[in-house]
């Protein structure tokens, strides 16, 4: 399976974006779809996650209420819709895949290469 993650970009304060994760190679059936994130001299950070079904939903405290993450299984992609940016949310956006109801990043087993997102103040 390959992730190929895109929409990144540089935007104000208060800004939105939409990053893309489209998934080829086999379908992602049953697998939770998730966005991680990680600064300059962090670890990387769970963002939020969805089902297959998309039925359930979850989402770090720190993007909750200004986030959302959806997906379209017909076409093999997930979205996260980023509203109400922060200088803070400025990170490498990844989009991952796994069979886990986790947070932790090594528990996901196939990842995109990132998008850069930077929201400047």
């Amino acid at each position: 399976v390959q992730l190929q993650a895109s929409g990144g970009g540089l935007v104000q304060d208060g800004g939105s974006l939409r990053l893309s994760c489209a998934a080829s190679g086999r379908t992602l059936s049953g697998y939770y779809m998730a966005w991680f994130r990680q600064a300059p001299g962090k670890e990387r950070e769970f963002v939020t996650r969805i089902t297959w079904s998309g039925d359930r939903i979850y989402y770090a405290d720190s993007v909750k209420g200004r986030f959302a993450i959806s997906r379209d299984n017909a076409k093999n992609t997930v979205y996260l819709q980023m509203n109400s940016l922060k200088p803070e949310d400025t990170a490498v956006y990844y989009c991952a895949a796994g069979r886990s109801i986790t947070t932790a990043p090594a528990l996901y087993t196939y990842w995109g290469q990132g998008t850069q997102v930077t929201v400047s103040s």
